[in-house]
């Protein structure tokens, strides 16, 4: 028995396809997901989601989202999902610099913070899973 894994952001289906097990990223922490998990709906944070297919990894990072999860399928609406060997990492080291410089410029009550905020922890997800694996790809 297998989990049909479905990621989708607002420009395209980012994969479609069977899988033994997901580990993804929920708002109250990590969970794990086999076939003939009970139905459940979960709000995704900012982090790394695996899923694992005949003992391969695979590793992206995501935006935040939602996850639906019944017996046979988990589906995932996200913002944005990227996999470890399509990280760009001079853009996300870049992206990192960026957030980090608008940060120093603002306080925690500015309008803007979540915004750049979000930025900053997107841009150091990127880096972290360059470097554990995409740039062994």
């Amino acid at each position: 028995m297998s989990l049909r894994l479905t990621i989708i952001t607002p420009e395209k289906v980012i994969i479609d396809k069977d899988v033994d097990e997901v580990i993804a990223p929920g708002w109250l922490g990590e969970f794990g997901v086999l076939p003939g998990h009970a139905r459940f709906i979960s709000l995704l944070k900012i982090g790394e989601l695996i899923y694992r297919t005949k003992g391969e990894e695979e590793h992206l990072a995501l935006d935040w989202g939602f996850a639906e999860i019944n017996q046979t399928r988990m589906t995932i609406l996200v913002e944005t999902a990227e996999f470890d060997h399509d990280i760009d990492y001079k853009r996300a080291l870049a992206a990192k610099q960026r957030a980090e410089d608008q940060l120093k410029k603002i306080t925690f009550m500015d309008a803007q913070y979540a915004a750049i905020d979000a930025a900053l922890k997107r841009a150091l997800l990127r880096l972290e899973i360059y470097q554990k694996y995409g740039k062994q790809k």
